[in-house]
């Protein structure tokens, strides 16, 4: 396979690969997910993740389920690099979503922040669903609401912000039934439609998000912790940053 260049500058993912650990966004969906995966998919043998980055989500999955298969793709060579620093055990292949075609391989994928980046989201879903075992599950993020996309999102290359409805019409018409669906950074919604109209026409920098105080960083680690046990409890947000699904294949 020719290698894929991404469209950030190089160094950007070591950047963020550096960041991850201790920034509340990422640590705080790994919280979210790993909860998520353990009480909404049944057990599993196998797991592979779409979009796998640096690695991150699925070096916190191995920990937890030690005793499973992993599997990670990366449309772009640069992250693998460090994915497969963080994840040895696992196998990693640069890999283009719409183009996969196993079939009935997997008891669990994972596709997390992934698919607002794909035109034909539609078709990678359905190769997702092939791609399961019978009563497989998948497990996806995805931003939500369209009312807050930015010049964040176009810079980011994202294709669209979902509603949850087109995202489950879309599961669906996969061939996916849905079993869990929530919001989530839902309580910090307000700042986060503040920060990104102050964002308009700013020259864009990829990490700007990201580069925040330590107190500021710890403010918003305590209102996810926060939120996620409300989740956890039973408590569903109509409206969040982003939304969180699981879906099993019928």
């Amino acid at each position: 396979m020719n290698s894929r260049k991404s469209h950030y500058p190089e160094k950007i993912f070591s950047q963020i690969a550096a960041l991850e650990a201790g920034h509340w966004w990422f640590v705080s969906r790994n919280a979210l997910l790993l909860w998520a995966v353990k009480n909404k998919v049944t057990p599993f043998r196998t797991f592979l993740e779409i979009g796998c980055g640096t690695g991150f989500v699925l070096q916190n999955l191995q920990k937890n389920f030690p005793s499973v298969e992993f599997y990670g793709s990366e449309y772009y060579e640069e992250g693998l690099s460090f994915a497969r620093q963080r994840v040895p055990s696992a196998i990693f292949r640069r890999l283009d979503a719409t183009k996969l075609h196993e079939e009935e391989v997997y008891d669990a994928i994972g596709a997390f922040d992934v698919l607002e980046h794909i035109e034909e989201d539609g078709r990678t879903l359905k190769n997702l669903a092939q791609a399961l075992k019978p009563k497989g599950y998948l497990v996806v993020t995805v931003p939500q609401h369209r009312w807050l996309w930015s010049d964040v999102d176009r810079q980011a290359h994202h294709v669209r912000r979902y509603t949850a409805f087109e995202l489950k019409a879309k599961m669906r018409k996969a061939g996916l039934q849905i079993c869990f669906l929530t919001s989530f950074v839902s309580l910090l919604v307000p700042l986060m439609w503040i920060v990104r109209r102050k964002m308009v026409h700013k020259e864009y920098d990829p990490l700007d998000e990201f580069r925040i105080s330590g107190m500021t960083n710890f403010l918003l680690s305590g209102v996810m912790r926060l939120e996620i046990f409300f989740i956890r409890m039973g408590i569903r947000f109509p409206w969040g940053g982003s939304l969180l699904m699981v879906a099993q294949k019928q």
